[in-house]
């Protein structure tokens, strides 16, 4: 890939970038996890894209290269405010946004809040919780939340990254969490996902606290009216063998004004690594 790597400032957060290639501006938004929460996990997207597109494609807070978070949490306004920077900063706008998970949580709500700066929006497996699975959340009471935050946080600060021998302990815990890599996937997402500690070992570029949801954020109805403030052309792509829902079925399609859905057969989540080709042909569309 003929991407070149630099790093800008939001906020007093250094956030890695990946850019390059000419034509149209493509903004390319990751999803989160260990190993698979860094531009890295684009790599098989943006090869074919690069070649006729201006590609910029960060890591987002607290995931690959970007920084993380001193006694924070992350939360999805502060990925949205740092996507705002990086369209003002290098004005680009309007872009086409492509974000995959929570890239596309984040991805739809900048949307939302700027259409004028989006061109065009694809969201894989991005649309959140499906409706059905924070139902019990939303029954409970807001002391109740709260104190499930915090122990969860007190969880989180007591483990410590997993420190692996060598990268094929690595290669072999991806392929674990995700049994559809290919060997060489799983390889490519590793060795870009890892960083070598001072006794030699192997650790995720990534910071547990992003686990940590906050007891606090949008309602569903305040991020539908969001999504129903998109105006520009907006794909929802799912994989039929996901976690997610089907947003016609649930219901979260109907808040989009100009919006085309599409299940793509025999994929799960991680839709462009399990049906690349089928991927590529849809955004081409």
């Amino acid at each position: 890939m003929n991407l070149n790597e630099r790093d800008i400032n939001f906020e007093g957060i250094s956030i890695h970038l990946w850019e390059g290639g000419k034509g149209f501006p493509i903004l390319m938004l990751h999803g989160s996890g260990p190993g698979a929460g860094t531009t890295g996990n684009w790599r098989y997207v943006l090869e074919p894209l690069s070649e006729r597109y201006h590609i910029i494609a960060p890591d987002l807070r607290g995931h690959g290269d970007s920084q993380w978070l001193v006694g924070g949490s992350y939360v999805l306004p502060d990925y949205v405010y740092d996507l705002a920077q990086l369209v003002h900063q290098i004005d680009v706008g309007p872009v086409t946004i492509i974000g995959h998970s929570l890239g596309g949580m984040i991805s739809l709500q900048y949307a939302g809040l700027y259409p004028q700066n989006v061109a065009k929006i694809v969201a894989i497996e991005g649309l959140g919780i499906p409706p059905e699975k924070i139902k019990s959340e939303k029954d409970l009471s807001v002391d109740s939340r709260l104190v499930k935050w915090v122990e969860y946080l007190r969880k989180v600060s007591g483990r410590r990254p997993h420190r692996y021998k060598n990268i094929p302990d690595a290669v072999a815990r991806m392929r674990e969490a995700n049994q559809r890599l290919t060997a060489d996937q799983a390889h490519h997402l590793s060795i870009h996902g890892v960083n070598q500690n001072e006794d030699g070992t192997f650790s995720w570029k990534f910071d547990n606290y992003v686990r940590v949801f906050p007891p606090y954020g949008l309602s569903p109805t305040e991020q539908q009216n969001m999504w129903s403030r998109i105006v520009c052309p907006t794909l929802l792509l799912r994989g039929t063998e996901s976690w997610d829902s089907n947003p016609v079925a649930d219901g979260r399609a109907s808040y989009f004004t100009n919006a085309t859905i599409i299940d793509v057969e025999k994929a799960g989540h991680w839709v462009h690594h399990d049906k690349l080709n089928e991927l590529i042909q849809h955004l081409e569309k």
